[in-house]
């Protein structure tokens, strides 16, 4: 499904950028700020991930994680990765529509901005999807410490 967002995203910013540079002259800017805050929640969320990671997994020596606090995180990451697949695919999209303005100052930051956030939404994408696998609730039959009944 996130594919299909993240292509569906793509169409729309590639049609946003072709549509402003024909009825306009003009190239959406994307400031590098878009892909510095992206890449800061990217981040952020994969420390999370990381200092949850044992809590979730109940590992010797770490309190476990409250039930609520691991479906807050699990509802987080669910958000950041659909979020991330529609940032990721519009601003691709953009990127590529601002190919043939490329020569221009504004085109050419236009085109890697979007390629960055675009980088950052992945990140982005890859931390959350973690975080969900790692809220995801177990049965016996997916622990692997547990004793097998074969």
């Amino acid at each position: 499904m996130l594919v299909a967002v993240l292509v569906l995203a793509g169409a729309i910013g590639w049609a946003v950028g072709i549509l402003l540079v024909g009825q306009f002259g003009r190239i959406l800017p994307v400031p590098w700020l878009a892909a510095m805050t992206v890449w800061l929640i990217a981040i952020a969320l994969g420390i999370w991930t990381l200092l949850s990671r044992p809590r979730l997994l109940k590992r010797v020596g770490h309190r476990p994680m409250p039930p609520l606090v691991a479906a807050r995180s699990a509802a987080l990451a669910l958000a950041a990765s659909r979020t991330g697949a529609v940032v990721a695919g519009f601003y691709l999209g953009l990127s590529i529509a601002t190919v043939p303005q490329m020569s221009t100052p504004s085109g050419f930051v236009t085109f890697w901005a979007g390629l960055a956030t675009s980088a950052g939404s992945v990140a982005l994408i890859g931390a959350a999807m973690w975080l969900e696998r790692l809220c995801r609730l177990r049965n016996h039959d997916d622990d692997p410490s547990a004793p097998s009944h074969a």
